[in-house]
């Protein structure tokens, strides 16, 4: 199937207030205009190089969500244009990003990435940690920031009772920060949580943003 009838598969299935996040890394410009033509604005990339050049040739209406792992040394590279940077999991990369959005004169809205998986390879914040950051009085001061959620990856397993706790670990820790820190703050509302393998589940538990690439867009390109 093509490229746009996988997308209009997956968003009639899902519920209207969930936002779908294309994941067009490792795939060319061509498939992600061909996404882009059939209405869609929303693609997350895990690079900063390749997000780079494909920003600088494709429409400039995109809505492009970094969702890797980001040095705190190349969050400049993105600044100027990314939408929302999805996996925040340390105060001096959040302190980097409040830094050049300045120079940029902009806001970028950011989700704090929190670990919830088995693997310990996987990136992400405690709940400890993430009071700590919260808490802190370099949090209080940074003005170029918007933080409006938590994005968490859970296990890649096929036992599907671990992903569905993993999830609802998330949507747990969301509602106790949202409680304790940004109770007042109706942009507090995102978890993004949910990739092709179980994104059902994840929307299950609470989701309000899935990431989904191979479902979309076929087999990745090496």
């Amino acid at each position: 199937m093509s490229i746009q009838t996988n997308l209009t598969k997956i968003l009639d299935e899902i519920p209207q207030h969930v936002k779908l996040i294309a994941v067009s890394k490792t795939m060319p410009p061509s498939d992600i205009m061909e996404a882009y033509n059939s209405g869609h604005l929303y693609f997350g990339e895990n690079k900063v190089q390749d997000l780079a050049v494909k920003q600088a040739v494709l429409p400039t209406d995109i809505q492009w969500h970094f969702i890797g792992h980001l040095q705190s040394n190349k969050v400049k590279f993105i600044a100027a244009f990314v939408s929302l940077i999805e996996s925040v999991d340390s105060l001096k990369l959040l302190k980097e990003i409040n830094k050049q959005a300045l120079k940029n004169d902009r806001t970028i809205d950011c989700l704090l990435q929190f670990h919830i998986a088995k693997e310990y390879e996987k990136f992400g914040l405690d709940l400890a940690e993430a009071k700590i950051l919260l808490e802190s009085n370099d949090f209080a001061e940074m003005q170029n920031i918007r933080v409006i959620g938590l994005m968490g990856m859970a296990t890649f397993t096929d036992d599907l009772g671990v992903v569905s706790k993993e999830f609802r670990t998330l949507k747990e820790y969301f509602s106790c920060i949202k409680t304790e820190y940004f109770p007042d703050q109706e942009s507090f509302a995102e978890i993004s949580m949910g990739m092709s393998g179980d994104y059902k589940i994840a929307i299950e538990e609470g989701s309000t943003m899935v990431r989904i690439g191979s479902l979309i867009f076929g087999a990745r390109n090496k």
